[in-house]
């Protein structure tokens, strides 16, 4: 990670963030024909092991273009914390030095937990602004469950692909890739 003598980052560095949110976006808006599917678990899970907390830049540009996209309604907000689990997993589990064999399937299952609990993760924020008492809100959850499968096995396949996009981004953040 470059950064200027000021320690902020460099104009290289916010370019890649916003590319990075921007791509997030863009994937998203493709993959919304096929509901709970999706690439962001394998974009967060690679930004983060490459970027390290700085990844929290592209995924809040990511939030943020939903937002300006789709609108700020009820829906988005938990948008603002529904990602970052998934960030903080991956900050750990990108610093334990594992052998790629174990990598591969754990950061598959870590993307599949996080998608099978998305539903889980997003409820306390509905309760709160349809003011469900608790056992409404499991209710909810329960009724969410299977969408929250097809998130988790969409997850699961989608995370196969971390390895080789981290190892990409990593020479990207190297100036190993000439454009």
């Amino acid at each position: 990670m470059r950064l200027s003598l000021q320690g902020k980052l460099s104009v290289r560095d916010l370019t890649i963030f916003a590319m990075l949110g921007a791509i997030m976006f863009m994937s998203r808006l493709l993959m919304a024909m096929i509901p709970n599917v999706h690439v962001l678990g394998l974009f967060i899970a690679s930004i983060t092991i490459t970027y390290r907390t700085r990844a929290l830049i592209p995924i809040y540009v990511f939030v943020l273009l939903d937002g300006v996209y789709w609108g700020f309604s009820i829906w988005w907000m938990p948008y603002l914390y529904v990602w970052l689990p998934l960030w903080f997993t991956f900050m750990i589990a990108g610093k334990v030095n594992l052998p790629l064999k174990v990598q591969a399937p754990l950061y598959m299952v870590l993307c599949a937990l996080h998608g099978l609990s998305f539903g889980t993760l997003y409820a306390p924020a509905h309760a709160f602004f349809f003011r469900l008492s608790f056992q409404g809100m499991l209710a909810w959850i329960a009724a969410g469950l299977p969408f929250d499968v097809i998130h988790a096995i969409g997850n699961f396949a989608a995370a196969t692909l971390i390895i080789p996009l981290t190892a990409l981004l990593k020479k990207l953040d190297r100036g190993q890739i000439v454009t």
